[in-house]
């Protein structure tokens, strides 16, 4: 047994965006690598706040937690508080058979769809925004800011960097004692499951540095809120870009616009899925620069969807469309997995190219764009009555998801918008 690292946690990101799952002792990592370890799949129900939210699974059925090798991340020993080692896992059925409810397992199959009918490899990246308790306030973006968190700021960096994640920016941010970190862009189920690690990552080093860090979307309702930008690019069998076509508006290729349609189409539903809390539609709302409506637009931060240009002499290959309506209470790998179905059957069933709103765009020009959902309540709904978006989760996880998330609704019924950011941010 490696003294330094004296257990071996292997775990799933659920329907609420917590990290479960079961530690074994490093001497049975070999053991839990051949076989994984037992899980339940009334676990997939379990809310962000605790109890068990109504299900199909009941108290019946076996699942296992099947590590994956390339997963594994570890965290050395700090002080008194011993190392350990992470791994992802796929849910499967104790055969080894794929579980459809699985969420990892959800996303590998978009990519996989996703890729086979368009020829193109999938590249991502997700920026996280999150708020450091403990911090003094100082004015934003600052190098004042930047060394307050320090050394929290610099142990991450490295952390990250010994684990493989390529940082790519560690940086103060507009709200208080709020900060953002980037990863280089991967191969997209790489680049989810970094996300689903980064988190725990973070609150972890947090934690054994006196501080507590906060990914909700909203922690003070007067206060900046924290979004997850999803970040995609395509590349072709021969490497070549394939969002780039300088011809077309905001250089955006036949290709990136049929996918743009289909978000954009599907865009209620979707949201339902990528802002997944009570309080995240209190983030989405205009001149928050987060997502103001469902359109897409040439550098503006208030668009669902933002045309991000290249730079320099490979500047179509730096192209990428970003998604703003995301946030950290929303599962990794099915909020990618949602948006690349969404946008295969925009290119699928041809819709009809959307707008690509310039940079010089006015609020007034843009007040004919569809809003997106005021509540969660409403993203429901929508979810619910999107046979397309609905049609892309197997029948008993659309069922659960709906289940968790008004179970997780009705436990902050009756409180007021501040009472609910403040149960969220304990959460998340």
């Amino acid at each position: 047994m490696n003294a330094a690292v004296p257990t071996v946690f292997t775990a799933t990101c659920d329907l609420a965006a917590q990290f479960r799952g079961r530690a074994v002792p490093a001497s049975r990592e070999e053991a839990l690598l051949r076989g994984g370890t037992g899980w339940v799949p009334a676990d997939l129900a379990i809310t962000c706040f605790g109890p068990i939210a109504d299900n199909v699974f009941g108290s019946t059925g076996d699942l296992r937690l099947m590590p994956d090798p390339a997963t594994r991340v570890d965290i050395p020993a700090d002080g008194d508080i011993p190392g350990t080692r992470l791994y992802l896992a796929d849910q499967t059925l104790p055969d080894g058979t794929p579980w459809q409810c699985c969420p990892r397992r959800f996303l590998a199959s978009a990519v996989e769809e996703f890729g086979a009918e368009l020829g193109v490899t999938v590249i991502a990246a997700f920026e996280h925004e999150f708020t450091l308790a403990g911090i003094p306030s100082v004015p934003s973006f600052s190098f004042e800011k930047y060394r307050s968190a320090e050394p929290f700021g610099t142990d991450l960096v490295t952390l990250l960097e010994q684990a493989g994640f390529a940082p790519e920016t560690w940086l103060p941010e507009y709200g208080d004692a709020q900060y953002e970190i980037t990863l280089s862009p991967v191969e997209a189920r790489v680049a989810a499951d970094r996300a689903v690690l980064l988190r725990e990552l973070v609150r972890d080093l947090a934690r054994r540095r006196g501080l507590r860090a906060c990914f909700a979307p909203l922690p003070n309702l007067e206060g900046s809120g924290n979004g997850v930008h999803i970040h995609l690019s395509f590349y072709d069998a021969d490497g070549n870009p394939a969002l780039h076509d300088p011809s077309r508006p905001g250089g955006l290729s036949e290709l990136g616009t049929g996918f743009s349609a289909g978000i954009l189409r599907h865009a209620p539903a979707l949201t339902a899925v990528t802002a997944a809390s009570p309080v995240s539609f209190l983030r989405l709302t205009p001149h928050r620069w987060s997502a103001g409506g469902a359109f897409l637009a040439e550098r503006n931060r208030e668009a669902m969807l933002r045309i991000c240009p290249g730079t320099g002499p490979d500047a179509g290959a730096r192209l990428n469309l970003e998604y703003r309506a995301a946030d950290a209470t929303a599962n990794p790998w099915l909020a990618l997995g949602v948006l690349l179905r969404a946008g295969l059957e925009g290119i699928r069933r041809g819709y009809p190219e959307p707008v690509v709103w310039p940079e010089s765009a006015t609020e007034s020009d843009l007040v004919v764009v569809p809003p997106l959902p005021k509540t969660q309540e409403e993203a429901l709904n929508e979810l619910e009555r999107d046979e397309v978006v609905g049609g892309f989760l197997a029948p008993d996880l659309l069922h659960t998801y709906l289940s968790v998330k008004r179970a997780e609704l009705n436990t902050l019924a009756g409180l007021d918008d501040a009472e609910r950011c403040r149960r969220m941010a304990d959460v998340h």
